[in-house]
């Protein structure tokens, strides 16, 4: 338990958004990654953007200060004016801090060549022009060099446009790259995050299962297994609330049984005297019995045997109820269990008349057949207890699809209407039959109730006139709930 405790949380709710914080961490993650990439693109791009712009505007500065340098040393050869070389020098200096930012930029080495190329050119351009030259070869290789200083000066203008080309085509690699990256971590994301709620789906679900467990042990009257909860201390908290639960009504649950036990016991010896003593007064062992006292005889004779029989089924009910969740199952005949419980109640049916017919086929299930008997018994018992004199009780064993069913009906006045919904509740005794004959104990439906529902089947009041009862039982056998032992096929 404590080493289970580690894991969990002390809340319930506390565990639930631990486990959303934990499953979207993962996306989360992704996301942040996203913005990251995202916000680098914008970088990259801005940097792009900007390094285009300067070797562009580099670029034709460059190339205006060339041609202005090659029209003052094309006026300073015809007018041999030597104020012309003062403006040659202005610009002279500017063409150098115009080289020095191209430079910087980030040049490949075929660009960067052609800048140096123009830059070494002008230098010798400059010494030579430094030099005045006066003869008039000279001068015409002078203007000439400046002219291919021009040349060279478009050449770098060209260079800037695929400087601008390459920039653009390494953003897109970045972008290609940065959504590739994405795809992926989405795809790492979506499965880990998955992983991860069904962890935390299994850790909030356990300590649910095991509160459903106890609760439907608790329902099915199973108080033997202690109530354990492993999860947050509330949920724990819980569990032990339940399992007190489960101790005190396991403690009245035998006070009950220890009650009806003794209580059967203290009335069965008083009963038995009181039967004794009334057989003797019958037999007219206290001396002749006139017909008034023999009547009187005779009603207690019949009031005994009914106390006797209501006892016997409050010892039936507690030996069935204790039993009921144990099923011993194996192929069954179900037509041989309703004709040996019919040929049990021949004798109670023959001193008013009534018949019992059975209409039956075989048909094989698999199930406790010792249970079953119990049940057909508490149903033909009662079809011939409200059968009026001479009536007829009919049983019914058929299959329908993959269950089997069977119907036990009568001649009587049937269920009322207002008591369809309780017949089956223990201890429930509906109206007294019309003969006045002596209601029963109230137990036998409601056994017969619980060993259907342990064999997975149903049992109700049927549509038919009077007394009308509809069992259906899978024939392939009870749930597999682990309360109850297969037996050898028989």
């Amino acid at each position: 338990m404590k080493f289970a405790n580690f894991y969990y949380p002390k809340s319930f709710l506390k565990l639930l958004l631990l486990g959303f914080v934990v499953a979207s961490a993962p996306l989360v993650v992704a996301l942040i990654n996203a913005a990251l990439s995202v916000q680098r693109l914008a970088g990259m791009s801005e940097s792009a953007v900007d390094q285009a712009a300067q070797a562009a505007r580099g670029s034709r500065l460059l190339m205006e200060q060339v041609l202005s340098m090659e029209r003052l040393v094309r006026q300073y050869v015809i007018l041999d004016d030597a104020g012309l070389l003062e403006d040659y020098a202005k610009i002279r200096a500017s063409f150098k801090r115009t080289t020095s930012e191209l430079s910087l930029l980030p040049l490949d080495d075929q660009q960067l060549a052609e800048l140096n190329r123009a830059i070494d050119k002008e230098q010798a351009l400059f010494e030579a022009l430094d030099r005045r030259p006066t003869q008039a070869p000279e001068r015409r290789s002078l203007v000439e060099g400046y002219v291919d200083l021009s040349g060279l000066a478009k050449g770098v203008l060209s260079e800037s446009g695929l400087l601008i080309d390459r920039e653009i085509e390494r953003m897109r690699a970045a972008a290609e790259s940065a959504q590739r990256s994405l795809v992926l971590q989405l795809l790492a994301a979506f499965p880990l995050g998955v992983a991860i709620a069904a962890v935390f789906a299994f850790l909030i679900a356990r300590p649910i299962r095991q509160l459903d467990r106890a609760i439907r042990r608790l329902g099915a009257a199973d108080f033997s297994a202690a109530v354990r909860v492993q999860g947050p201390t509330d949920l724990e908290f819980l569990g032990e609330r339940l399992d007190w639960l489960r101790a005190r009504l396991a403690a009245l649950e035998e006070q009950k049984t220890r009650f009806l036990r003794h209580v059967s016991h203290e009335l069965k010896t008083p009963l038995t005297a009181l039967r004794e003593g009334s057989e003797l007064l019958a037999d007219g062992a206290a001396g002749p019995v006139t017909p008034q006292q023999r009547e009187i005889v005779a009603i207690l004779q019949s009031n005994s045997a009914h106390l006797q029989r209501l006892i016997e089924d409050l010892l039936n009910y507690q030996r069935e109820v204790a039993r009921e969740g144990q099923l011993t199952v194996a192929r069954v005949d179900l037509a041989d269990v309703a004709r040996t419980v019919i040929e049990s109640h021949k004798l109670d049916a023959a001193p008013r008349s009534v018949k019992i017919a059975l209409h039956a086929l075989p048909v094989i299930a698999r199930a406790d057949a010792q249970k079953l008997r119990v049940v057909v018994d508490n149903l033909v018992s009662n079809a011939i207890k409200f059968s009026p004199d001479g009536g007829k009780v009919r049983v019914v064993v058929r299959a329908e699809g993959a269950d089997a069913v069977i119907e036990v009906s009568d001649q009587g006045p049937g269920v009322a209407p207002e008591d369809r919904d309780k017949v089956f509740d223990w201890f429930f005794q509906g109206a007294r039959p019309a003969s006045g004959r002596v209601k029963g104990s109230g137990l036998g439906l409601a056994i017969a109730r619980e060993l259907i529902a342990a064999h997975g089947g149903t049992i109700e009041v049927g549509k038919g006139p009077g007394g009308d009862f509809r069992v259906v039982l899978p024939q392939s056998g009870p749930p597999g709930d682990g309360k109850w032992s297969d037996a050898s096929s028989s």
